[in-house]
């Protein structure tokens, strides 16, 4: 009897136990999430992951607040919200269609550029638009319209054929050109205030080799240079310049790669092999010692001049072309991170651009570490349109404190920049940190109350926000 009584009470304790630590596991516990900025950490109600249509629909049906998320490489909290609920789509990542006759794929929105890349390469085809680096998810992507290396395709919009999207309400809807049209230049561009991108249907490119042909030169022939001999040779495929931010050269030489289409492609078979990043450890150092030291930045620039220069000639195919390095760039310090920014001027405006720009730099502190450039086409089907006219696009990489002092000192001198790109005729990529006025963003972004009144009428419960709409749509 004593012993029946022994493992009542034992199975009891077990079920209570039990009960105890299920309802502990399911406890909604708060989590601080970064993005790669590491300037707004904030706490989250959850993060949730999924590979399951039907999980995404039943979140979106129950959260009150929720954020989308990529590889989290936008800076401005575009994919946070405090005690919001964070869709991480990483796990959400098939390819589900691939036509290479059509040269057509549909993803859903987790694959990466990578995984496309891999999939298509052995059938001769390429990506057409997709930033230089290929480690983001395509949703992502998508959510900021990206453009790149490539000068003869426009933006990421334009090589869209249609994409799913699950909306606020639950509800399921294919969006293109033609149906459902509305929503076609709010959500691509959109940052993902419009609803949850499930799968994409993209249009490819064929694979191609390219030459190197590298030039050296001073800014002010840079203009000249990209009408005669790039974007009037309909050879040249591709596109990258870099201007010095060394203190010997700042701001006044340049070197730029054009990417020659070869003469004989039938060479093209030799350089296909998708290459992986190697020998990151020169590149690290080397970008390492320009963090801290004029000397540093000095050596930086000559030695990858000199790199670049030695390139001359070579050959590479379309497809390792955009799968340029970033390993070597990957930071960790307690204290400082880095930041980028992408101004946009007209091309006519560049040289007069690129002095007041150096005026107003020589005059501040910033740890300026890197400056590329890249081309992007008159192009306006996103309603949050960067490209107004024919465009220079300068990207810019800045290392700077995580102090609230810092970021303040930070805010100054980029409110400076932008305000010199505006007078311009330029405007700012919107994927980063929230430096900018709202009187600079209505400025550099005529229609953004259209875009914030349409996510209102679209999403009327605001069950999508993010720190980018908090700050500039409140």
């Amino acid at each position: 009897m004593k012993r029946m009584f022994f493992l009542i009470g034992i199975s009891l304790y077990g079920i209570a136990f039990y009960a105890s630590t299920s309802i502990h596991s399911h406890k909604q516990e708060t989590v601080v999430v970064e993005d790669a900025g590491k300037l707004l950490p904030t706490k989250m109600k959850e993060v949730k992951s999924t590979h399951s249509t039907k999980d995404l629909q039943e979140w979106v049906k129950q959260e009150k607040s929720i954020s989308i998320a990529g590889m989290q490489h936008s800076q401005g909290g575009h994919t946070v919200y405090p005690y919001g609920t964070l869709l991480d789509m990483k796990r959400y990542n098939k390819i589900l269609d691939f036509n290479p006759t059509e040269k057509t794929i549909t993803v859903q929105s987790g694959v990466t550029w990578a995984d496309i890349q891999k999939k298509i390469n052995p059938y001769g085809l390429s990506i057409q638009v997709m930033q230089s680096q290929n480690i983001f998810t395509v949703g992502g992507a998508l959510s900021v319209n990206v453009h790149g290396r490539d000068i003869r395709y426009g933006s990421l919009i334009d090589t869209v054929n249609s994409f799913r999207l699950l909306k606020p309400d639950g509800e399921i809807i294919t969006v293109s050109r033609k149906e459902n049209s509305e929503y076609f230049s709010y959500v691509i561009g959109g940052y993902g205030l419009f609803g949850v991108i499930l799968d994409v249907t993209l249009r490819l490119a064929d694979d191609e080799l390219y030459q190197h042909r590298i030039s050296t030169m001073d800014y002010r022939e840079y203009e000249e240079h990209f009408k005669k001999k790039v974007k009037n040779d309909e050879n040249v495929k591709m596109h990258l310049a870099r201007l010095s931010v060394a203190p010997k050269t700042f701001l006044e030489e340049m070197y730029v790669t054009d990417y020659v289409l070869a003469e004989d492609q039938r060479k093209l078979s030799r350089y296909s092999k998708l290459n992986e990043e190697e020998n990151v450890v020169l590149p690290k150092f080397m970008l390492g010692m320009s963090r801290y030291s004029d000397w540093g930045k000095d050596v930086f620039w000559d030695t990858q001049k000199k790199h670049f220069q030695n390139s001359n000639g070579n050959y590479q195919s379309r497809n390792n072309v955009m799968r340029s390095d970033s390993t070597f760039m990957e930071y960790e310090n307690a204290n400082r991170t880095e930041v980028l920014q992408e101004y946009f001027v007209p091309v006519d405006e560049f040289a007069s651009y690129i002095d007041e720009l150096r005026t107003v730099l020589k005059e501040e502190d910033l740890n300026l570490l890197n400056i590329t450039i890249r081309y992007v086409e008159h192009d306006e089907d996103a309603v949050l349109s960067y490209a107004k006219n024919d465009m220079f696009a300068l990207v810019l990489l800045i290392n700077q404190g995580r102090s609230e002092k810092e970021i303040k000192k930070t805010e100054k001198v980029i409110q400076k920049m932008i305000d010199v790109t505006l007078d311009h005729n330029g405007s700012y990529y919107l994927p980063y940190y929230s430096y900018p006025s709202k009187k600079q963003l209505k400025r550099a972004y005529p229609r953004i109350d259209e875009f914030f009144q349409k996510k209102r009428e679209l999403d009327p419960d605001e069950r999508f926000k993010n720190l980018f709409y908090e700050v500039y749509a409140q």
